[in-house]
């Protein structure tokens, strides 16, 4: 018996890896969390947070579809390590900044870069390797488990980050982040990820790395129901992004800095999404699984709007918990659909596309959600501005006004959009439109699963 038949697979491995991503994730968020108020202080300019989310976002698209590519070529544990290590190196060149006090807000837009570039291959191949240690039947529960994963880091970052902050401050929370760095590649170290063995699909798709990294656009081109749903997250986080890249000045503006209160909010909506992870893992999602798609996605976007016209701590603890409790329901459904209908051995290739797809909107949003905020919305919805008298009455007037407006306009239009999505057959009809590749080739490896993205809604 080799050594890698010896280490733990199936569930048990699955788990192992979930636990590790689970500590690396906890101080990833502790990071952000700070990062943030950081940022926020030294500027007071909400163009500056969305620039970071920009240039965290827009390598990862550019590198995806090479990205995607290399990970089926390669071992897919050896991918999520080397991105696990890179993410690693960055807090260090950060902690070092910091502790020189040579660190600006500009440093973090190329650390952000860096970050997003290696990231790129840790998705695909998170993906790739679970559907490989799972069967079908798994799907559901281990989506569930990633969705608790990234909210149930996002509980305690941001109570474990200010407590830090207030005693030890920045530097404590860089260096918690570095040693779970390693423990993730240490989990992953101790696991077997089988690959995937070749399919009719695999086959058509090789070729040199350029053509390969082409492969998966041709591969959802051809299949108009998976363009379809991609083409409903790509217009629906370009609508929601546009407000949510506004969602930590417009609470820190209409609370004079507060931390508890931003903390608060960031801890129930990371609840929500504890809470939506357990039922997804319990339930599995709805028997239409695009009607979890389209019914999470409306009333997340509802919510997001009432949060935005909200002026006090409870509508905010409220609406955060269910948008974030809706997450796991969106993405574990689009999930399940992708995993039953692409073939293991291309899905990095094609998941690579599918959240390029899917994200590409969203730094578009972010250019223009930070200037919108400074120069148009926020002018205009102070007293006596020129929006302040039409819309006074719903979100108020005053230091975050401009922000919330922008919430609430976002959160209805991403509802619409995916009403609109939904009146088209191929989307309305994916599941039975497609055949699952278990039929087409029956030569395959039992069964698929991929974690649950990230909201972003949508890796989905």
């Amino acid at each position: 018996m080799s050594d890698d038949t010896k280490r733990p697979a199936g569930m048990t491995g699955f788990t192992v890896v979930w636990v590790g991503q689970l500590v690396s994730l906890l101080g990833t968020s502790m990071t952000n969390f700070a990062l943030t108020i950081w940022a926020f202080e030294q500027t007071g300019r909400a163009t500056d947070l969305a620039l970071i989310g920009f240039f965290f976002l827009v390598p990862l698209l550019v590198v995806s579809p090479m990205a995607g590519a290399i990970v089926d070529r390669n071992d897919r544990k050896l991918m999520m390590m080397v991105s696990d290590l890179a993410s690693g190196v960055v807090t260090i060149i950060v902690l070092i900044l910091f502790a020189t006090g040579t660190l600006q807000v500009w440093h973090l837009y190329i650390t952000a870069a860096i970050s997003g570039t290696f990231q790129t291959f840790q998705w695909p191949a998170y993906s790739a390797a679970i559907s490989t240690m799972l069967p079908k039947k798994q799907y559901a529960r281990a989506n569930g488990m990633i969705s608790l994963a990234e909210s149930g880091s996002g509980i305690f970052a941001p109570v474990l980050a200010g407590a830090l902050l207030s005693f030890f401050g920045m530097n404590a929370i860089f260096a918690i982040d570095i040693i779970t760095f390693t423990v993730a590649i240490g989990a992953l170290l101790v696991v077997h990820i089988p690959n995937p063995k070749q399919t009719e699909a695999g086959k058509e798709s090789q070729g040199s790395l350029w053509q390969e990294s082409a492969y998966g656009f041709r591969y959802i081109l051809t299949r108009p129901s998976l363009l379809g749903l991609q083409l409903l997250f790509f217009g629906a986080n370009f609508m929601v992004s546009l407000g949510f890249t506004v969602f930590a000045p417009m609470i820190l503006a209409r609370t004079g800095n507060n931390e508890l209160i931003f903390g608060s909010v960031q801890s129930a909506s990371a609840i929500g999404g504890v809470v939506g992870g357990l039922v997804m893992s319990a339930w599995g999602g709805p028997k239409r699984l695009v009607h979890g798609v389209v019914i999470g996605w409306v009333i997340s976007g509802v919510a997001q709007a009432i949060f935005g016209a909200g002026q006090i701590l409870p509508i905010w603890l409220v609406m955060g918990f269910i948008m974030s409790a809706l997450v796991p329901l969106i993405n574990g459904s689009n999930q399940a659909i992708w995993q039953a209908k692409v073939a293991p051995d291309v899905q990095g290739r094609v998941f690579a596309i599918r959240r390029l797809i899917a994200w590409v909107s969203a730094p578009v949003a972010q250019l223009i959600a930070g200037p919108l905020a400074d120069f148009v919305m926020e002018p205009a919805m102070q007293e006596g501005g020129a929006l302040a008298g039409t819309f006074g009455w719903l979100v108020g007037t005053g230091s975050g006004a401009g922000m919330g407006l922008m919430m609430v306009f976002s959160g209805v239009m991403a509802s619409l959009v995916v009403l609109a999505a939904f009146s088209f057959n191929v989307v309305r009809n994916a599941e039975d439109l497609l055949p699952d590749h278990e039929q087409m080739a029956p030569e395959e490896p039992e069964g698929s699963a991929e974690p649950a993205e990230n909201p972003q809604i949508e890796a989905a």
